[in-house]
């Protein structure tokens, strides 16, 4: 017998996954590249295939647990050969949609014993300046490990806040782990010698701390004048500073920030809008970055962790119930619904929404109250283009490659936003500016047996129709065979959403964020048409654009959807 561990694959995740389906059992007999287990995130569903044929000694996993990469799956006797029946295992085609735990459920599994690397060593001897009572020390960062550099991406301290022992006063992030790095010892910020951005090995300076000296007179009139502005407690700041690299005071009074929710970063203000809390708290690297990604306030967030540790589905369930919350006079959010029991008016069955389906519910809600939609709409003439791609077809069809007309609407549209980078963008969480990409990656809606999902058709401005049209058939194929992996639906700057081999005449597609805007394309239809002498049958395509009227003005939408119905009408003009 030779006994080898089968472990979780690179499923293009750091974080756990839940496993909703294992499809093998106890004795088992499985071929290689048979689904062994099904795994699930927020962004997809993976079957795992087992990497060789043999017998299944012993299951080390079970339908609810979470996994991570080079976890073990399984104990497989290699040797067994391909004895056993495929009725013994499971098909997998369709899992029990499980309600499954929110993305991060715990930011200790992950960082808990990272975090300790970033203790600093017993034997660090900072630089002291003593001054009446009190002493100046230069705190530098500690042992670092094997990490031989790693960048700040967040301060939670400025200059004039005084902080206690082991509170946290940076998050240092590399290519290996994020780590928190506490302050050694009880004081005031004096001066920061470090700035968000830099990227530090052990032993840089990081800041100057002013603690107590134990000096005869620590009351001293030597005493610098700022110490006794009578922001001597936690979390604190002199009246008027202001945050490295912004304006304005660097910490609002603890009252105001009760709100720490979606939808209201141009309104941040203080310590929520330097992207740290209002207060300490305690949270690993994994959630203080969630919290910044989401605009939460961290300070605002009921913790349910060990010793008041905030986990990553405290953030998400506050942001839930402030998604949730009654609508304030002439605010957002949703009202109180009334239950209603509608086994009253006859028999009822309640049908568990899927995991995809729950994450496509939240994100669709949070674009909708986010962003103010707009639908522009128009009609382009694709006679031509399709008397084109039929005979076109029929050329290619030895070559195996189909032209469907998504297709040319993914290179109109891929040409359309190199003309208009404005449509190609994304909005600062702030308002302040724009993110204008120099590339473009399109999303295709598919739609699945589980679900909608949006898979990412990359660099689309650089590919020729074949190699489009091929590549959407294999992303579609992996959609609908449950294969696709985080990666696939990452990164996309504008969608389509086509409807037109089902029907409609037109429709209002949601925007996907963070992009600002989307297509959608309803089934062509032949009316008539004038050309200044008669009428003409022409085949027309409806086009449905939503967009952000916070970044896209009418008038330009009007001019993007023009330009797309002129190139679908004639294609050549993509040649100019």
């Amino acid at each position: 017998m030779s006994k080898e561990t089968i472990r979780v694959p690179d499923v293009g995740s750091s974080d756990p996954v839940d496993v909703i389906e294992v499809s093998v059992k106890k004795g088992d007999n499985v071929e290689a590249e048979d689904t062994i287990v099904v795994l699930e995130s927020d962004k997809a569903s993976v079957e795992v295939p087992c990497p060789k044929a043999g017998t299944v000694l012993e299951l080390l996993v079970k339908a609810g647990d979470r996994v991570k990469e080079g976890d073990p799956l399984l104990e497989l006797d290699t040797e067994a050969g391909d004895g056993g029946t495929e009725d013994e295992q499971s098909s997998g085609d369709e899992p029990e949609n499980e309600p499954a735990a929110e993305k991060d459920q715990s930011g200790d599994n992950e960082q808990g014993g990272k975090e300790e690397k970033a203790e600093p060593e017993a034997d660090e001897k900072p630089a002291k300046k003593e001054s009446g009572g009190t002493r100046e020390e230069t705190i530098p960062a500690p042992d670092l490990g094997d990490i031989d550099e790693a960048e700040i991406i967040e301060l939670s301290v400025s200059e004039g806040d005084t902080v206690e022992a082991e509170q946290t006063i940076l998050v240092l992030e590399s290519d290996k782990a994020s780590l928190e790095i506490p302050s050694p010892a009880a004081g005031t910020v004096k001066k920061l010698l470090v700035k968000t951005g830099d990227k530090i090995t052990s032993g840089t300076e990081l800041m100057v701390l002013e603690t107590a000296g134990g000096g005869e007179d620590e009351s001293s009139d030597d005493q610098p004048a700022e110490e006794t502005s009578g922001d001597s407690k936690p979390g604190g700041s002199k009246s008027g500073e202001s945050e490295p690299g912004g304006s304005g005071p660097a910490r609002e009074a603890s009252s105001t920030q009760d709100s720490g929710g979606i939808g209201e970063h141009p309104a941040k203000s203080g310590a929520a809008a330097a992207g740290r809390p209002s207060r300490n708290v305690h949270a690993g690297p994994a959630v203080r970055k969630l919290a910044r990604e989401t605009g939460v306030d961290l300070g605002a967030v009921p913790p349910s962790g060990p010793k008041d540790r905030i986990l990553k589905e405290d953030v998400h369930a506050h942001i839930k119930q402030r998604m949730e919350q009654p609508a304030a006079a002439g605010g957002g959010g949703a009202p109180d619904l009334p239950e209603i029991d509608f086994s009253e008016f006859g028999p009822v069955e309640r049908d568990e929404l899927n995991k995809l389906r729950k994450v496509a519910a939240r994100n669709l809600h949070r674009s909708w109250v986010t962003i103010p939609h707009v639908t522009q709409f128009d009609e382009a003439d694709i006679t031509e283009l399709e008397a084109f791609r039929k005979s076109q077809n029929k050329a290619l069809e030895k070559e195996g490659v189909k032209l469907t007309m998504l297709a040319f609407l993914v290179q109109a549209c891929a040409r359309a936003l190199r003309k208009f980078p404005r449509v190609n963008s994304s909005l600062e969480p702030s308002g302040e500016a724009l993110i204008l990409k120099d590339y473009v990656h399109i999303g295709i809606a598919v739609d699945t047996p589980n679900g909608l999902v949006v898979p990412v058709l990359r660099d689309a401005d650089k590919k020729g129709l074949s190699q489009i049209a091929t590549e959407i058939g294999e992303l579609a194929a992996k959609a609908r065979d449950r294969k696709l992996s985080p990666a696939d639906m990452k990164g996309a700057s504008f969608s389509i959403s086509s409807l037109g081999g089902i029907g409609g005449t037109a429709f209002t597609p949601i925007v996907n964020w963070p992009e600002v805007a989307i297509l959608g394309v309803s089934r062509s239809d032949t009316k008539p048409v004038w050309d200044g002498n008669a009428f003409q049958p022409r085949l027309m395509l409806p086009l449905s654009f939503s967009y952000d009227h916070r970044v896209i003005d009418g008038a330009d939408a009007a001019r993007f959807t023009t330009y797309l119905s002129g190139l679908l009408g004639d294609m050549r003009r993509a040649l100019l």
